[in-house]
């Protein structure tokens, strides 16, 4: 999903700008998706300049991606309750400490 180029010694050299995109890829995994998922997506995540393509979109890959989009949207909610929950909690041990 990132381009590298190979030094004499044979390791991969990436790019300094590949970083943004690291981090995005290592957070989407970390959400679950799956690289192809991921790989279709990341036209979008892209700069602008980088074209997206729409050739070869098949209705099974709209169904994935909105299936992904829904988790991730209840996954959001349910940590966003959760850290509402630790922000009430911290208040009230705050209170208390004074």
């Amino acid at each position: 999903m990132i381009t590298s180029v190979r030094s004499p010694n044979n390791y991969r050299d990436y790019d300094e700008t590949a970083l943004g995109p690291v981090q995005q890829i290592r957070e989407l995994l970390n959400a679950g998706l799956s690289t192809d998922v991921i790989r279709a997506i990341l036209p979008c995540l892209n700069s602008p300049r980088d074209p997206i393509v729409f050739e070869g979109v098949t209705a099974d890959t709209i169904a994935t991606l909105q299936r992904e989009r829904d988790r991730l949207t209840e996954r959001i909610d349910i940590l966003t309750r959760n850290r509402n929950a630790v922000t009430a909690y911290l208040a009230e041990l705050r209170k208390r400490a004074n």
